[in-house]
Formats: structure tokens, C-alpha cells, sequence
């Protein structure tokens, strides 16, 4: 004959032998850790060519969100690049400075295996590094065309290239940066080669996107607009020999023609947006080339 026992009684059980029965369970064996969040997780990003101007910027930037940072300049901007790395540290983050020049593959391999040795697995590549020249088309050399390509295009390939295979084997996704420029959506005149190697890095970024997003790897690019840097300072000083204008005064006549927010735009602004590329907000984005120029190309 089956019994059975009334709810009640259960519910009316005397508080002493529910004592018992918690003294004669076993102890819980299982321990539980706290488990660091993505971004309380170590984060390492390589910067080419932040010695100075947006890498810099950039660099400074993405130590304030939290990744140590591997600096990254050729040999003549060694002692900078060393100067922006300790200026890191006092930070708070972890900083190296390497010298590689991005048109060298080897170079560049070398680099992402420092970087991961020194600093830890790579989560983020920036291919800032990048030269200009002022010339007219009919003025330019097969040597002008091919230094261009081989910093600007070569550079970019193979900071993506070496950097999505160290990704690739950590298995652990990441995220490809390229600098591209307001001249990848509308050339400048006596920019021609400048121009075009710009285009080959939003086109080359799109291709990578394509590729890299099985491996969970994004592949963006950012495209200043006329920057206060030395390299814009080149720019104009070219440009005035060219037209006769005083240094100074093209960049001044494109800031107030041409940008919508009427100020010429500094590092920062551009260090705000890759930031934003390098950070988990952009994780469903790839592919894309971000305008920032205050207002120049509208896309």
C-alpha cells in the first residue's frame, strides 16, 4: 500500500530537522572565478608609421582604451617612436617601438612577431604608415610611381596579409585598419599617384573583408580629409610653388572652399574614428571606408 504524506505536515516540518538535513548534505565542490570581460582582457594593436601626425594620435588613442601598443616607424624616426612608446608606459600601458619599413615584407613580418613576443596575441592591425609627393602627372617617373605604390599599396597588403595570418592562427578573430584619404573617393590634382594608390587600399580593403570574414576578422579603412600634419604641410608648400601661393595659404583657401565645418582637422579627429574601428561597437562592420574630413567628400 502505497502512503502518502500530506503537504501540510511537510510544510509544518519542525525547523530543526530542516537543520539536519542541510547538515548532512555534501559540501558544494564547485568554485566559481570571476571571468575578465573582453575589455578587461589584455588588447595589442600595432601602429605603422606613429612616430608622429595620426599615428601618433592613433597610438595615444587606442593606449587610453586599453591596448598596449607596438610603435612602429622606419629607422630615421626611431628615437620618436621610442619617445611616443614611454610616453605610453607613463600611461599605464604596455608599449614597444620597432623599426620596420611596410614596403618590406620581411620587415613587416618580423614586426608582427616582435609585437606578438614582447606584447602578447594581435588584436589589432593599424597600416597607418603612408607618403605623399606633389607632382604633376606628365612630371612623373616610373621611380615616383613605384615608391608610392610600394609604401601606400604594398604596405597596407602586407601589414593585412601578415597580420590575418598571425589572427588566423590565434584563432581568435581581430581587426585590420588601413589608412585611406578623401583622394580614394575624389582625386586631387598634381595627387595623381597619391590618389590612385589610395583607391587600391579602399579596393583592397573590400577584397580583404571578403576573404578574412570566415576567420572572424573585420577589415575597415579610414580616410583622412586635410589634416594638420606634416605631411599636409608638404602638401601645401608643394602646391604653392606650383600656383604661387604664400606657405600656407592653399591650405587655408581648401578650409574655407571646401570643408563644411570650416576648420582644418586635427589628428584626433581622425584617432576618434579608428577608436571606433577598433573597438567592439564596429563588430558588425567590414568593408567599409570612413570619411573624415569635415565635410569634403558626402558619401
Amino acid at each position: 500500500m502505497a502512503f502518502r504524506i500530506p503537504a501540510r505536515t511537510l510544510w509544518q516540518a519542525p525547523s530543526k530537522l530542516a537543520t539536519i538535513l542541510r547538515a548532512t548534505q555534501a559540501p558544494s565542490l564547485i568554485r566559481r572565478y570571476a571571468v575578465p570581460t573582453v575589455e578587461q582582457q589584455n588588447r595589442t594593436a600595432i601602429v605603422t608609421g606613429s612616430a608622429r601626425g595620426i599615428g601618433k594620435a592613433i597610438a595615444f588613442r587606442l593606449a587610453r582604451d586599453g591596448y598596449d601598443v607596438c610603435v612602429n616607424d622606419i629607422s630615421a624616426n626611431q628615437s620618436e617612436a621610442e619617445a611616443v612608446a614611454k610616453e605610453i608606459k607613463s600611461m599605464g600601458r604596455n608599449a614597444i617601438a620597432v623599426t620596420a619599413d611596410v614596403s618590406k615584407l620581411q620587415e613587416v613580418q618580423n614586426l608582427v612577431e616582435t609585437s606578438v613576443n614582447e606584447l602578447g596575441p594581435l588584436n589589432t592591425m593599424v597600416a597607418n604608415a603612408g607618403i605623399a609627393q606633389v607632382k604633376a602627372l606628365l612630371d612623373l617617373t616610373e621611380q615616383d610611381l613605384k615608391r608610392m605604390f610600394d609604401v601606400n599599396v604594398f604596405g597596407v597588403f602586407n601589414c593585412y596579409t601578415t597580420a590575418a595570418k598571425q589572427m588566423i592562427k590565434q584563432n581568435s578573430g581581430g581587426k585590420l585598419l588601413g589608412a585611406a584619404s578623401i583622394v580614394a573617393f575624389k582625386p586631387f590634382a598634381l595627387l595623381s599617384h597619391y590618389s590612385a594608390s589610395k583607391w587600391a587600399v579602399r579596393g583592397m580593403t573590400q577584397a580583404f573583408a571578403m576573404e578574412m570574414a570566415e576567420h572572424k576578422i573585420t577589415v575597415n579603412a579610414y580616410a583622412p580629409g586635410i589634416v594638420g600634419t606634416a605631411m599636409w604641410d608638404l602638401i601645401d608648400e608643394e602646391l604653392g610653388k606650383k600656383t604661387g601661393a604664400k606657405k600656407g595659404d592653399t591650405i587655408k583657401r581648401y578650409t574655407s572652399e571646401l570643408i563644411a565645418l570650416g576648420r582644418t582637422s586635427v589628428p584626433e579627429d581622425v584617432s576618434s574614428t579608428v577608436s571606433f574601428l577598433a573597438s567592439k561597437d564596429s563588430d558588425y562592420m567590414t568593408g567599409q571606408t570612413i570619411v573624415i574630413d569635415g565635410g569634403i567628400i558626402f558619401t
